[in-house]
């Protein structure tokens, strides 16, 4: 059972893996399009184009665009001449462009032909010659002169059809007839060998020797001096035997691409050597080959039965995947002994190193192997388990001191080595010609991943996390003694020699360090070098152990220093990378590259390897384009717009999509694009791998739109741009402006008016208010001086009522007094001087100076009342005037009878009298009625 597990790991897999240029598939899910695919070509602007069964489809490096066949049927062929794509497909040919918004749109040329197509004639082949479109069906050859825009026909009947664009002229084949050149007016045979007459032609070549003839059944033929045709004997024709080959190009560098029914991609040398065979296993999209292309940038593209690959066979960088998880991760590689070493996590495994790479496990070495250094004529392996001495494919353990992360000579000891361990350092001694584990040195524990001499017996050792140690070692090399400690100046922290100085390294920066002062001293210049654009990525430091480079991985790049030949600065060389890889580079901080000579260098990754070949780099230049702009409002569809005037939108169609692209198909090319927007935003944006952008709910306003890319670290050769306004809403166009203004005008001149009319209103109400309170107050000031007047009156009158009340009291109390002693007279003796006495008394008593005196008075206090009661009662007499005066001062009938000197029962009768004379009635009260007048 050992023994049968023993040769199992003793198998080797490299023929299921290849060292293998990069390749890069498209299934149908990603294109959106049909299964195959069966001619390819490309535009000036590096446009891919497909015939895709019954689709066009254009790829411009980002997103894929199909359009229909023109009747339906499948596109058989494509070529790009000038701005026209030419396609044929069955009963139709024709020719696609571009109208300004970037659309492609179909122009049928069958309508120009004098003869009428044959029945079901399909067209399989388009071939450009000079100022001529050849489309070849399986029965004809249509020609259409471009400048004559006539056709002429060349009767072509063939099993597949084939034309032949070679420098000395255009071939095809006739079926059972052999092959035959197009002259200006005939076809002419060139050979009818029965080799050929009988077998199909998938290739016609041309060096300086001749044709060279390629058919369906692998078979090569070279054309002699003499037109015959011998067999091409070449070293590929082992592995073609039993190939059946559908499709064959002749690259620029000469080369042969063979695309099989079933085998896939076989690439042959211009001298007949098998380059490489690439198949479904090795990262083909499919392993039948119906259309062969080869791109400006030298990729070499394959239209499949099922889908489309793309190989970048000029790229700088080739990729060895393990798809079968036998090597695992690569730590560590070395070239030694014309043999290649991978240290990987699932052991060492080794290879010839000419030649396709076939590895084997050493046995013995399964686990972990950290590193492979190479001391003098030995190569060591260091190991989870130990340490190995690698012979050819064989180890020897002469170390079983666990985990030994690398190995250092010392100087002065040629028969000593340094090992740093798990737990601390160790020493390997050389005795007889053998390397031997010696001892552990003591006084160190640490694990030492790096370690460096500084002097012939100080070391300066890194921990990440505990930081840098200084350590002297005895000269006999069994204790170490701590001479300092540095605190650790953040993750991913390395340590080596480079340029004969010891270098620590963190995400943060570069140290030199002093070994002098035990200083670590920032490396302005390395630090420049590796941490430009880097953040908190950068790998640690790498030697490759053959020449003084020092590397380090970047996000999306892989960087180098070297000194410098005219000065003590260094040279920085970075080549770009896609992130991808980074990713695919294994743990974080085990990152590896390893020298392979020639400029060639291997990268550990995590499925396998990838070798960089820095003779293949070469400047670039790229150019980014327009692919579509569209328009659009909330809801509705986008709508291309032309790409080739300035735009004039309407303002509800404020919002915007830009999509753009770098044509660029390499597989470790990462694209990167910025964009502005002037008249909004100024500033570019932050690089970015979308190639599109929206703006949407612009406001009115004038724009252009800028954009610009990055191919790795190369900028493009050109920005774009397209400048585009945006209408203004109808409610802020110059009619509404104007309206506007106009409206203010109009609005201000009547609210002016309007406060001038409000204000004068205002005005005379307050004048009416004013005129009012004045009239109030002339009114009052009027009552009050009729009041005063009245009050006056009223002090008149009462004075004229006093003076009334006492002249009637006077006259009432003079009349008693007289009629009083009237009466004392009367009860006398009758004698003549009492009569005359009496008579006197009586005189007073009707003495009309009196009443006249009292009626002047009466009218003074009661103005009008005799005259009215005389108006009122004409007949009455003064002694009925001087009652009714009596009663209006509600005089009774008592004090009235003294002023009229008689009786009050004469006063009553007299009252009875005037009551008659003023015909009242009994019910009326004569005083009252007196009173109301």
């Amino acid at each position: 059972m050992r023994f049968c597990l023993m040769m199992l790991l003793l198998v080797p897999f490299g023929l299921l893996a290849q060292e293998l240029p990069p390749i890069q598939t498209f299934s149908p899910s990603d294109y959106q399009g049909e299964n195959q695919n069966w001619a390819i070509s490309q535009s000036l602007d590096k446009f891919i184009y497909v015939a895709n069964d019954h689709s066009l489809m254009e790829f411009d490096g980002v997103r894929w665009n199909k359009y229909a066949s023109p009747n339906g049927s499948s596109i058989r062929n494509v070529k790009v001449v000038g701005n026209k794509i030419y396609t044929g497909c069955y009963m139709e040919f024709g020719y696609w462009t571009k109208d300004s918004t970037g659309k492609l749109n179909y122009t049928s040329l069958v309508d120009k032909l004098s003869r009428p197509l044959l029945e079901d004639e399909e067209f399989w082949n388009i071939v450009a010659v000079e100022d001529r479109i050849l489309f070849q069906s399986l029965h004809r050859i249509y020609i259409y002169p471009l400048s004559r825009k006539e056709f002429r026909i060349v009767e072509a009947e063939t099993d597949k059809a084939q034309l032949f664009n070679l420098e000395s002229g255009v071939y095809f084949q006739r079926k059972n007839q052999g092959i035959f050149k197009i002259t200006e007016n005939t076809a002419r045979a060139i050979t009818q060998d029965e080799r050929i007459k009988n077998k199909t032609v998938i290739g016609l070549f041309e060096d300086t020797k001749g044709l060279i003839y390629l058919t369906s059944d692998a078979e090569w033929y070279r054309e002699e001096k003499d037109g015959k045709l011998v067999a091409w004997d070449i070293p590929a024709n082992t592995g073609l035997s039993s190939l059946n080959i559908y499709s064959s190009l002749q690259l620029g560098d000469g080369s042969f691409i063979l695309g099989t029914i079933s085998n896939g991609m076989y690439q042959i040398s211009e001298e007949g050597s098998l380059i490489r065979k690439i198949d479904q296993q090795q990262g083909l999209n499919n392993n039948t080959i119906l259309a062969i292309f080869e791109d400006k940038d030298s990729n070499v593209w394959l239209g499949h039965d099922n889908g489309l690959s793309v190989i970048n066979l000029d790229s700088h960088f080739n990729e060895y995947i393990d798809n079968v998880g036998k090597l695992g991760v690569v730590y560590a590689s070395k070239v030694f002994d014309g043999k290649l070493y991978l240290g990987t996590n699932q052991g060492l495994f080794w290879t010839e190193k000419e030649g396709a790479p076939k590895f084997k496990l050493v046995p013995g070495t399964e686990g972990q192997v950290w590193c492979l250094p190479q001391i003098g004529e030995a190569l060591f392996c260091g190991h989870h388990k130990g340490t190995f001495v690698i012979e050819g494919d064989m180890a020897k353990m002469i170390s079983k001191f666990p985990g030994t992360w690398n190995i250092k000579p010392i100087a002065g000891k040629p028969n000593y080595l340094l090992q740093g361990n798990y737990g601390g350092l160790s020493v390997l001694e050389k005795s007889d010609g053998l390397w031997t584990f010696r001892n552990k040195l003591k006084g160190f524990d640490n694990s030492s991943r790096f370690f460096e001499f500084s002097g012939k017996d100080t070391i300066y050792v890194n921990h990440e996390f505990k930081g840098v140690f200084g350590l002297k070692i005895d000269d006999d090399l069994r204790n170490a003694k701590l001479l300092s400690k540095e605190e650790g100046k953040g993750k991913a922290s390395s340590l080596v020699r480079f340029n004969d100085a010891l270098v620590y390294a963190t995400v943060h920066a570069v140290f030199d360090i002093d070994t002098q002062r035990n200083q670590f001293v920032v490396d302005t210049t390395l630090t420049n070098i590796f941490h430009e654009d880097q953040g908190d990525e950068p790998s640690i430091l790498i030697t490759d152990g053959s020449d003084k480079k020092l590397w380090r991985f970047g996000k999306q790049d892989i960087m180098f220093a070297e000194p410098s030949k005219f000065d003590d600065g260094y040279n920085r060389t970075v080549i770009a990378v896609p992130r991808g890889l980074r990713n695919n580079l294994g743990v974080s901080g085990f990152e590896n590259i390893g020298t392979l000579g020639d400029e060639k260098y291997l990268i550990g990754a995590s499925n396998g390897y990838v070798t960089l070949n820095r003779s293949k780099l070469k400047p670039s230049t790229y150019t980014v384009l327009f692919n579509e702009v569209k328009k659009y409002r909330y809801g509705d569809s986008p709508e291309n717009i032309p790409l080739d005037t300035v735009a004039s939108l309407k303002n509800q169609e404020n919002s915007l999509l830009f999509s753009y692209s770098v044509p660029e198909f390499d597989k470790y090319k990462a694209v990167a694009y910025q964009y502005r927007l002037i008249g909004m935003h100024e500033d570019w944006s932050e690089w970015t791998t979308v190639p599109e952008v929206s703006f949407e709910n612009l406001p009115f306003g004038e724009y252009t739109f800028v954009a610009r890319a990055k191919v790795g670290n190369t900028m493009t050769d050109n920005e774009i741009s397209y400048t585009f306004s945006i209408e203004r809403p109808w409610y802020w166009s110059i009619v509404a402006i104007a309206f506007y203004i106009l409206a203010i005008l109009g609005f201000s001149v009547m609210v002016h008016k309007l406060y001038k009319r409000y204000y004068k209103k205002q005005q005379a109400k307050i004048m009416r208010e004013n005129e009012r309170k004045l009239k109030r107050k002339r009114n009052k000031a009027k009552r009050k001086i009729v009041q005063i007047k009245n009050e006056k009156l009223r002090n008149e009158i009462e004075a004229k009522n006093r003076e009334l009340a006492v002249a009637t009291m006077s006259m009432i109390k003079k009349n008693e007094f007289l009629n009083s002693i009237k009466s004392q007279l009367t009860k006398t003796e009758n004698n003549a001087a009492v009569g005359s006495v009496i008579k006197m008394i009586d005189l007073n008593i009707d003495n009309e100076d009196d009443w006249k005196f009292f009626e002047k008075a009466f009218n003074n206090a009661d103005t009008g009342f005799l005259k009215k009661i005389k108006e009122l009662h004409p007949d009455l007499t003064s002694n009925d005037l001087k009652l009714c005066a009596y009663l209006r001062l509600n005089l009774s009938s008592k004090e009235i009878a003294p002023l009229l000197n008689i009786s009050v029962k004469s006063v009553e009768v007299k009252r009875y009298r005037l009551r008659k004379k003023m015909q009242l009635e009994h019910e009326n009260s004569l005083t009252e009625y007196l009173l109301n007048i």
